[in-house]
């Protein structure tokens, strides 16, 4: 069981773009290891709140950006949620990849082929005739 699990968002001031936006991350820590997930949204520094970590204002521009990173916020959650119940232990990194969806095994088509050949053969002679 997980003993430490916080949140944060935060924006990366030395990956300024043109514009003069910032990226903003969320920094994932459980028990004192962290992972940074991009929040594929970016903010001009001066409109970010560093203490509340969130965007500044009441603009519908900073509503709309505080929504979408609360939503996040609870989707992580919820991840954090279902895999403790799963799993009963959680790193940073495994709450990443579920999140990210790089969690799930990709399989190739020569693989699936091979495995579905290795299964046919091994029923030759119950369910299927041999092949002369």
């Amino acid at each position: 069981m997980n003993k430490t699990f916080n949140l944060l968002f935060f924006i990366k001031k030395n990956k300024i773009r043109n514009n003069g936006t910032a990226p903003i991350y969320l920094r994932i820590t459980i028990d004192g290891k962290a992972a940074d997930i991009a929040a594929k949204r970016y903010i001009d520094p001066k409109k970010w709140d560093v203490k509340a970590h969130k965007a500044l204002g009441n603009s519908q521009e900073a509503k709309t950006l505080n929504l979408y990173l609360k939503t996040l916020e609870q989707k992580v959650y919820d991840f954090h949620y279902l895999m403790l119940k799963e799993e009963n232990f959680v790193t940073a990194e495994s709450l990443k990849s579920k999140l990210l969806g790089t969690d799930i095994e990709q399989r190739m088509l020569i693989p699936i082929f091979q495995e579905h050949n290795d299964k046919v053969e091994a029923l030759v002679g119950q369910d299927f005739a041999p092949v002369h």
